[in-house]
């Protein structure tokens, strides 16, 4: 008997134990799902917003994301903000490294800026690059 209500004390006292770290596993979990989805690492973004990098798929992303209700790109849109005609002429980086880490994080380049973080992923983030510099190509012609 005497060895049953030892083991019965060791049992309580763990799952006493348990008890009190559940909560703190609960707020982890929700901590971790909230930083998932206010903001993504870069490889979760990458692997389930993944498109085409073309053109085409560029111009279609400036019209679901609604850049020009703020920019004019290609002689179209508003004026609210930097106007994008000729940006990619008017970058001195080939690479557009500049754009590019401004579309990654624009608050990040410019804290104070009231552009909203779109959470691109890198192959929307070169589509739009791609849609451009066509864009940029054409209005020079």
């Amino acid at each position: 008997m005497p060895r049953q209500s030892i083991t019965k004390k060791s049992t309580n006292k763990r799952k006493k134990i348990m008890r009190r770290w559940i909560p703190y596993v609960v707020i982890a979990i929700i901590i971790i799902a909230a930083w998932f989805i206010i903001a993504p690492p870069r490889i979760w973004l990458n692997m389930t917003k993944s498109v085409e990098p073309t053109a085409q798929m560029g111009e279609q992303l400036v019209a679901e994301y609604g850049c020009r209700g703020c920019h004019r790109i290609g002689g179209e849109g508003a004026i609210k903000a930097t106007d994008l005609t000729g940006i990619t002429q008017r970058v001195a980086d080939p690479a557009l490294v500049p754009l590019r880490l401004w579309l990654q994080n624009p608050k990040g380049v410019k804290p104070n800026t009231a552009m909203p973080n779109f959470h691109l992923s890198d192959s929307e983030i070169d589509a739009i690059l791609a849609y451009l510099v066509q864009a940029d190509a054409a209005a020079a012609n």
